[in-house]
């Protein structure tokens, strides 16, 4: 099975991947939107400029593509990043979004290519607890529910950050995985990488009641 995965250098499509890989399937290419839209709902945004840092360390292809604003042309980008590989599906970290879930569907569909999402409505608390067990190591790059201050932003993604999230799930809904966008991450090492992410240098930015990590220099270093 020749698949390519919708890769945003965030813990879902990085299990994704690996769940892919676990089950035998060859992932010839990761394919990375970058849309014009920084409040996208059908991609993550932040700090996708180093996808190409995450595709190296995996040693997979890359294959990038910018869409202009407008659920039309974020999907036209899909469309044709995907048109320029040959396929047999496509793999994605969808955990809930419905949204998300459809319209990459939909251009599955019109391409003759079948979609898989193999964290697909499993329990957030436990995928988190998955990311963990398998190795996952990431930080968080953004932030904007409430229970999660500026003191999240560059947070390792450890036991000690999932017990709090399972927390604070319990106490105010927020959703332990960040899938309503209460708060994304960059992965710096899971197995299958052949070296590791370092961040060199990186600004938090904090406005109201959400902020960001801008991570400005990187580079990969042995594993």
């Amino acid at each position: 099975m020749r698949v390519a995965a919708v890769y945003s250098g965030g813990k879902d499509s990085t299990y994704a991947v690996h769940v892919a890989r676990q089950r035998g399937w060859d992932v010839t290419h990761l394919v990375s939107i970058v849309p014009e839209d920084p409040a996208s709902m059908l991609y993550h945004v932040p700090n996708l400029h180093l996808v190409p840092l995450l595709a190296e360390a995996f040693g997979i292809p890359l294959v990038r593509e910018r869409a202009g604003r407008g659920e039309d042309a974020e999907l036209d980008a899909l469309r044709r990043a995907v048109s320029s590989i040959d396929l047999d599906g496509l793999v994605v970290g969808a955990i809930a979004s419905d949204y998300q879930h459809s319209r990459v569907n939909l251009v599955g569909h019109e391409l003759g290519l079948r979609v898989f999402a193999p964290l697909w409505r499993r329990d957030p608390g436990q995928l988190l607890q998955d990311y963990l067990d398998a190795g996952i190591e990431a930080i968080v790059t953004s932030v904007s529910a409430e229970g999660l201050g500026p003191d999240w932003l560059g947070r390792t993604l450890d036991r000690r950050a999932a017990d709090e999230l399972l927390e604070l799930h319990a106490r105010v809904g927020l959703t332990p995985c960040g899938e309503g966008g209460e708060f994304e991450t960059l992965v710096t090492f899971t197995p299958g990488f052949q070296q590791r992410l370092q961040i060199e240098e990186a600004v938090p930015r904090w406005e109201g009641s959400a902020g960001t990590l801008e991570v400005r220099q990187a580079r990969l270093v042995r594993a």
